[in-house]
């Protein structure tokens, strides 16, 4: 079945990501992939393979469906970590998998001991720290509460870690609130250890706090934007690379998206093109429909600013976005025909649009932008 436009991902791309990674982590740091939001949009069911190729044999997941999809296509031996939610129906098969999971209020801890007990499997827990991010994790009241509890089921709770997540590392607005966490949780995993609670690992870090906290790296990293090519935030970058004193840019964009042009259209000097009055040619003008819109994860705030590659050359989107198609403006690209290739993100001759283009006109961070991309549209794995 052929759908209206296919993602691309390198091997080659995610390979040189990941290595670059290892090259910034301290002696002994386990690195864990993270592939929440569908692996940030790029399909885990493609990265989990993909990424145990290039060594990886830990990755980090939101929620219980997510785990699943990770446990069918992973080696045996690789480890899953579950940092959000399970639901209650799924803890049996998360136990019975030996998947792993932060645990982040005293009823969750309940509810893991009472399967454990009934099932025979030890849970695997990583005890989540409450250091100022005020989402989820236990304050030092709640573990005085919580520490017995691990204590006194021992037989069927297993300490795999202590962590916590920064609020916020990718930018220096966030320094001191970040270096707060960092004090907090090295209380909390003392207070711990003084309660005789000892954690395998401790981790804390995600892209942003890695490259610009070395110290968050503790034992292990869960590392997901950086692995497919792209920055926490600018200043990330710039802090990385003003550190290393490197001109350019180690990272590579791990997918390319394209589609195809179906139709062609010249309009006239004063017709409006799609809905509405958005947009008015000026002079006559030839369109050419590309058979994507927001369903597809192509914003409808691109309309009348976002571009795209044709024939080697950058056009941009004229009209509104529509649910499931775009129009772009090619009266000055030459032999422009229908089936020709159409790139919305990745390489063509000698330009390039970047998943960071988007965000600029969009308002969408990488994160958005990426995890919006449809698990419908075909993914291809090349070299």
């Amino acid at each position: 079945m052929r759908t209206t436009s296919v993602i691309e991902i390198s091997q080659s791309a995610l390979e040189n990501n990941i290595e670059f990674i290892k090259s910034t982590l301290n002696e002994n740091v386990r690195l864990s992939t993270v592939v929440k939001g569908n692996a940030y949009g790029h399909g885990i069911e493609y990265i989990v393979p993909m990424a145990e190729k290039a060594g990886v044999d830990h990755f980090s997941v939101f929620s219980t469906d997510e785990a699943r999809i990770a446990k069918s296509v992973c080696k045996p031996d690789t480890e899953i970590m579950i940092m959000g939610y399970v639901d209650e129906e799924d803890v049996d098969w998360v136990l019975e998998n030996g998947i792993s999971c932060f645990v982040y209020q005293t009823e969750q801890l309940r509810l893991f001991l009472d399967r454990a007990k009934a099932t025979g499997n030890k849970a695997q827990i990583h005890i989540e720290l409450e250091t100022g991010m005020n989402r989820t994790g236990f304050n030092r009241q709640q573990l005085r509460k919580v520490i017995p509890v691990i204590k006194e089921n021992s037989d069927h709770f297993h300490v795999k870690g202590v962590c916590t997540h920064y609020a916020g590392a990718e930018s220096i607005a966030n320094h001191v609130r970040v270096q707060k966490q960092i004090t907090r949780f090295n209380q909390g995993y003392k207070f711990l250890l003084l309660n005789g609670i000892h954690p395998e690992i401790r981790h804390s870090a995600c892209s942003a706090a890695a490259i610009a906290y070395p110290k968050t790296q503790m034992d292990m990293v869960r590392v997901g934007i950086l692995t497919y090519g792209y920055w926490p935030s600018k200043e990330t970058q710039i802090h990385y690379l003003h550190k290393t004193k490197h001109k350019l840019n180690p990272l590579r964009q791990i997918i390319t998206w394209r589609s195809k042009v179906m139709s062609l259209k010249n309009v006239k000097e004063g017709e409006f093109v799609g809905y509405g009055t958005t947009y008015m040619a000026l002079e006559k003008k030839k369109i050419a429909v590309v058979p994507l819109g927001y369903s597809h994860g192509f914003s409808r705030s691109l309309s009348n600013q976002g571009r795209v590659l044709i024939n080697g050359q950058r056009v941009g989107v004229v009209g509104m976005v529509n649910m499931n198609m775009a129009t772009v403006d090619v009266t000055y690209v030459d032999k422009v025909k229908v089936g020709d290739e159409v790139i919305i993100i990745g390489k063509q001759g000698d330009n390039y649009i970047t998943v960071s283009s988007f965000g600029e006109l969009s308002e969408q961070v990488n994160y958005e932008l990426l995890t919006r991309l449809p698990s419908r549209i075909k993914r291809i794995i090349k070299p």
